[in-house]
């Protein structure tokens, strides 16, 4: 019947018509859904939206068209503004504007400027690029000073700081955030194994890590503790807070040197309580600039080991400066971190220079949230410990931070039994005497095995490397 309409064509204008009628009423939409994970890795995800799709058409019940319509009407004037019931475009919701990246603090950068600049030429630097000054610090370590300033418009970081690089004016790059490695621990008794696995007793006979000074960048320290009392040769504040001792902090220092109830992996040496993390339970965050400050310090104050139990995103700045530590002699040990197996690289564990260590417990098997890599040099306990923690009391605690401290008295002692071992020849001789574990020979998760501090003293004063391992595997 419509066929035979059609070739009425006396009727096509009007069945055309009839048609722009039709399209005009039968408005088809998008229907799209949204679908928020709860939890504590909630998760935000969508599925894409279900469109109706079509020739201009939909069937709509109880609609006659007659088919003596007479004329067509005319056509609606054409619409020049917003469909009508639409807001003005002033009143239209903005698109938002990207997420902010996490791994740094937002609008604020660190720049790293050659030798002592005037004031002259800082405030030249802070008009050129827009910037406002917080903060500055000499930094001998590397012959330069390093600025925090902040961005005050809406520019975003990255693009201020490639823009300050490439102008060759100074070394810019995010104030990278970093959090400390300390995770939540099972139900079961804490046990004292690090003593029996790590073989302290034998090696407390030889070397208790005497004189040997070991920086520890990390939360405040409860200097005062039982374990710790007597250790702290001298603090440093990066923040400048009254924030008091830290459970992570106290920790660390006590996993190391440890007197009274339990043993330290070097209960004799002298440790730089260096406080450059802030806040609650053991993620406490620190940033770039603190860390670059703490390690200044360390530096100044002789130093022969430094431990960083945290982790955190790749920085130009940083690995700068730690490679300029490690060409001083400085031992250099990281938290492998706990992020897992699916981890990306982690920093400043995956730095060359670093001593980079994985986690272990009672049974010799891998941390679960221990991160992996070629870059792994050994392992040591790090699950169900009991360690310290403020006011005089003490914590079951487990994570790659404890496990890095507890190799930071490992290096203390064969630096006592050997001060003029190199960082290198340490690392060497330290992972050539570790007790493999896992697949045959150097692996992804234990590195060269579990760490042996018996050992590592006995090969720490022979006159010749023991053994032909690579003294800082690329990591991968």
């Amino acid at each position: 019947m419509v066929q035979r309409f059609l070739r009425s064509s006396g009727r096509a204008a009007l069945w055309s018509g009839a048609v722009a009628l039709i399209g005009a009423l039968g408005l088809s939409g998008a229907n799209a859904q949204y679908n928020i994970g709860r939890g504590p890795n909630a998760s935000i995800g969508h599925r894409m939206p279900n469109i109706t799709t079509g020739p201009g058409l939909r069937y709509m019940p109880g609609l006659i068209v007659p088919l003596d319509m007479g004329e067509p009407p005319p056509p609606p004037p054409r619409r020049t503004g917003p469909p009508p019931g639409d807001p003005p475009p002033s009143a239209r919701r903005a698109t938002p504007p990207a997420a902010a990246d996490s791994r740094f603090v937002a609008k604020e950068l660190v720049i790293e400027v050659d030798g002592t600049p005037t004031e002259a030429e800082i405030a030249a630097l802070a008009r050129r690029f827009r910037l406002t000054r917080l903060e500055q610090q000499a930094f001998p370590l590397t012959n330069s000073t390093l600025f925090r300033w902040r961005i005050a418009d809406g520019r975003s970081v990255r693009s201020v700081a490639s823009a300050i690089t490439a102008s060759g004016a100074a070394r810019a790059t995010p104030n990278f955030r970093y959090r400390l490695q300390q995770a939540a621990s099972g139900a079961g008794d804490a046990t004292r194994y690090p003593l029996v696995k790590l073989r302290l007793t034998e090696a407390h006979a030889v070397a208790r890590g005497t004189e040997i000074v070991v920086a520890v960048i990390d939360s405040a320290i409860d200097a005062r503790h039982p374990e710790i009392d007597g250790a702290v040769t001298a603090s440093f504040d990066a923040l400048g807070s009254k924030e008091g001792p830290h459970k992570h902090g106290t920790g660390i220092a006590g996993a190391i040197v440890s007197h009274a109830r339990l043993v330290g992996s070097a209960p004799a040496a002298r440790l730089l309580a260096i406080r450059a993390f802030a806040g609650a339970g053991g993620g406490a965050e620190g940033t770039s600039f603190g860390i670059l400050k703490s390690l200044d310090f360390a530096v100044a104050r002789g130093a022969r080991v430094i431990n960083m139990s945290f982790a955190g995103a790749e920085d130009a700045m940083l690995a700068r400066a730690l490679a300029a530590a490690s060409a001083r002699g400085i031992v250099l040990v990281a938290a492998a971190g706990n992020a897992g197996p699916a981890s990306p690289l982690l920093y400043p564990a995956a730095y060359p220079q670093v001593i980079a260590v994985s986690a272990t417990d009672a049974a010799d098997r891998l941390f679960t949230a221990s991160n992996r890599g070629k870059h792994i040099a050994v392992a040591a306990p790090g699950v169900d410990l009991l360690l310290p923690s403020p006011d005089g009391k003490y914590q079951v605690t487990s994570g790659t931070s404890f496990a890095a401290a507890y190799v930071s008295g490992l290096a203390a002692l064969m630096l006592e039994r050997n001060p003029a071992l190199t960082p290198a020849e340490l690392r060497e001789r330290l992972m050539a005497t570790a007790r493999d574990l896992g697949p045959k020979g150097p692996d992804d998760q234990f590195g060269a095995g579990l760490a042996d501090a018996a050992g590592a003293l006995a090969a720490a004063v022979e006159a010749t490397p023991v053994s032909s391992m690579s003294s800082a595997p690329s990591p991968q």
